[in-house]
């Protein structure tokens, strides 16, 4: 959970700013085949980036949280030991990525 301090250090984006974050294919595959997040949600993710490009994908803060949610959701009902840590690994990420930012005030 964010303190003040980090409050104040974060971006300010406006609600339909798209927020970029570079998947790895296994992440990027873990979420679209192994996650309860459904196609609106994903449809970007399943469009594989351009060869020598990275993959990044974009997504308003509102649509990370909610990302951010079935993989917490994953991590949290993994029965394998294994696939809770890569559930875990990418939440951490994910949660960086939320903690970096705020949407602004209207």
């Amino acid at each position: 959970m964010a303190t003040w301090k980090t409050a104040l250090a974060r971006k300010r984006v406006r609600p339909d700013e798209l927020i970029p974050l570079e998947l790895n294919d296994r992440e990027r595959q873990l979420i679209l085949e192994h996650s309860f997040a459904d196609e609106e949600l994903t449809g970007c993710l399943q469009v594989k980036p351009k060869p020598n490009a990275p993959p990044v994908y974009q997504f308003t803060l509102d649509d990370w949280e909610y990302v951010a949610g079935y993989v917490a959701a994953e991590a949290n009902h993994s029965k394998d030991r294994k696939l809770q840590k890569e559930w875990d690994r990418l939440y951490a990420r994910l949660a960086d990525l939320l903690d970096s930012y705020t949407v602004e005030d209207e």
